[in-house]
């Protein structure tokens, strides 16, 4: 099975380098590992390192207070923080790094590997929710590093659940210390295929976005763009939550709407869908803001999307209409904002945990999404100054939900130290 999972992973290399020849952020993969090497001996050579890996974005914002935790744990060590996709990488090399080193994970052959891992001694190593790959995990072990998986996230027909899956599960239990359950679901099925180290500590994007509220969430133009009217962000959409946009925006001129695209790439179709909106990089160039006319603004730059939502009266997240996957609903809901999604989002068990506690609502379609969202607001804006309306419940609820979580990072950290 190891020599199957070895092939795979060169069959997989070189799909990706034919695809590459026509998608650019494949390409920007393809290049970028090429420097991993030369990142970590400029930057970590012979030093005892704290490692995160992670897929890509979410996980990233999902494992960082646990990295923050560890940091503050162990000031002595250097910290490296890999991703597998580009979407995760050139987002964070752009900001203001937490970590001493920020690059590609090398792909998973044993010379790439070997090459990657002997230039530092990685003392700790954690990869979060469900990206293993397992002649790192055995370079790793054979090293002496202690290894976990943090929110981590087990559900029928992966792999390890199917006849042939054995091996992989057999590679994990070899392989990884302890594992940090989201669910007690995950737990079980876990114990299910042998993985007895482990445990439920919950799941640390609580705990991310919970800081949220200590922060200075202030954008530009937005209050002034809102004026005391009711707000929807539509948070890192794709085209159903754009058609969402599109009816919402018809039915109810009265109210602000703000559209962060998952890709910027998606900027000029939605210009074309709403000609009349504002694009936020323009307002700094404007001599006067006079939003009288603009019910739309679109954002069209990376990193403004969790302030955003602190503006808002309702949420739509995108990704859950289609097999991309849902985005984070829970930057929304610290706030006490309410989240509307598609149904598709099998991997996101808070998904489940919201709509449970009446802060979130989802839908087999864009057509029952606007019509749902069309009714809130508009009974919402009839009742102000009277009875609390259904929207404001599901404000509080959303709110209390996320906040009433337990604190994951102060679990993980306790039995990772002990």
């Amino acid at each position: 099975m190891k020599s199957l999972y070895n092939l795979f992973v060169h069959v997989m290399i070189f799909g990706m380098k034919v695809f590459s020849l026509f998608n650019s952020k494949t390409k920007k993969g393809i290049r970028g590992r090429k420097l991993s090497v030369s990142i970590v001996k400029d930057k970590l050579q012979g030093e005892k390192v704290i490692w995160m890996h992670a897929a890509s974005l979410g996980e990233y914002e999902q494992g960082l207070p646990v990295l923050e935790k560890l940091k503050e744990q162990f000031p002595e060590h250097k910290t490296l923080v890999t991703f597998f996709s580009p979407s995760g990488y050139e987002n964070i090399r752009k900001r203001k790094q937490v970590a001493d080193a920020v690059c590609y994970l090398p792909f998973d052959r044993k010379k790439d590997i070997k090459a990657f891992v002997s230039v530092f001694e990685a003392d700790i190593f954690f990869t979060v929710k469900y990206d293993y790959w397992y002649n790192l995990l055995e370079a790793l072990k054979n090293r002496g590093t202690k290894i976990f998986v943090i929110s981590a996230l087990f559900y029928e027909h992966q792999i390890f659940f199917e006849s042939y899956g054995k091996w992989f599960a057999k590679q994990l239990k070899q392989n990884i210390d302890w594992f940090f359950h989201q669910t007690i679901k995950s737990l079980a099925l876990a114990k299910k295929i042998g993985l007895i180290n482990s445990s439920v500590s919950g799941d640390t994007r609580f705990d991310r976005v919970k800081q949220f509220l200590d922060r200075d969430n202030h954008l530009e133009f937005i209050e002034e763009f809102k004026n005391g009217q009711k707000l929807i962000v539509f948070g890192s959409s794709w085209q159903a939550e754009e058609d969402i946009a599109q009816v919402v925006a018809k039915k109810l001129p009265e109210i602000k709407i703000v559209i962060a695209p998952h890709d910027l790439q998606r900027v000029p179709h939605l210009q074309k869908l709403f000609p009349n909106a504002c694009l936020y990089s323009s307002l700094s160039n404007s001599q006067t803001l006079d939003f009288t006319n603009c019910q739309t603004i679109i954002i069209d730059s990376i990193g403004k999307l969790s302030k955003l939502y602190s503006y808002a009266d309702l949420a739509v997240v995108g990704g859950g209409f289609h097999s991309a996957g849902l985005h984070n609903i829970l930057e929304a809901a610290v706030y006490g904002v309410p989240v509307v999604f598609g149904n598709q989002y099998r991997k996101n068990p808070e998904a489940d945990a919201l709509i449970d506690a009446n802060g979130g609502k989802c839908f087999d379609d864009f057509v029952a999404a606007s019509a749902f969202i069309t009714e809130v607001i508009q009974k919402d804006i009839q009742s102000e100054g009277e009875e609390k309306s259904f929207l404001k419940q599901m404000s509080e609820n959303a709110y209390n939900f996320v906040n009433s979580q337990p604190n994951a990072t102060e679990i993980i950290l306790k039995k990772i130290t002990s």
